[in-house]
């Protein structure tokens, strides 16, 4: 799932680059935002999986940070190469911290049969990421597709599966309102975790070979 798909046609790769800079610097901007709000109600609230999903944003930030790190350098084709190659590992290793999360947060929950936290700001923060980073996310892929960068790919990868953990906390609350099932958001997230574990050991290992 998620491979590199052949490029063809013409392409500008500076106009490429610079539009997938202008996409970082926005995710970025957005879940920096994310965090601070997510971990400023959660406390306010004492919401435990809101201040989670506060610290959610700043794994996917130091991705972001990472590839703007690799976008904004330039060199030789070895330089290139070797600079995508670093990028890579290190957004592999943002997949295993993010499952780390997951299974921490999805943990506890279950075994400390922790209802979801209903809070305005939560629902208001959940559906504006549900919004903003599927966009991010596929418009990073398909500029990824177009670069032949896998750095790209595997970081827009990421931002699709802080999407979908965006959506779990709303579903759990929906599931949780409508039928009492406070276990849906994290079982929910945990079906997520082997295929970013996988996700995080293909990026390592390619970015090794």
């Amino acid at each position: 799932m998620f491979k590199m798909l052949p490029v063809s046609g013409p392409m500008n790769k500076p106009a490429l680059i610079k539009k997938a800079l202008i996409l970082e610097w926005i995710l970025i901007a957005y879940n920096a935002a994310e965090g601070m709000a997510s971990i400023l109600f959660g406390w306010l609230a004492g919401s435990i999986a809101l201040v989670g999903f506060g610290l959610d944003s700043v794994i996917e930030v130091s991705a972001a940070g990472i590839l703007v790190w690799r976008l904004s350098h330039h060199g030789t084709e070895e330089e290139e190469n070797e600079k995508e190659k670093k990028a890579l590992y290190f957004v592999g290793i943002t997949f295993f911290l993010l499952a780390a999360y997951i299974l921490y947060e999805s943990g506890s929950k279950l075994l400390q049969h922790e209802m979801p936290e209903r809070t305005i700001a939560g629902i208001i923060i959940s559906i504006l990421s549900l919004i903003i980073m599927p966009f991010l996310g596929l418009k990073k892929r398909d500029l990824a597709k177009k670069m032949g960068s896998r750095a790209l790919e595997a970081d827009a990868v990421e931002t699709l599966v802080c999407a979908y953990l965006s959506f779990t906390l709303l579903l759990g609350l929906g599931l949780n309102a409508l039928f009492g099932w406070w276990w849906a958001d994290p079982v929910a997230a945990l079906a997520m975790v082997y295929f970013i574990i996988r996700e995080g050991w293909e990026a390592v290992e390619e970015a090794r070979e």
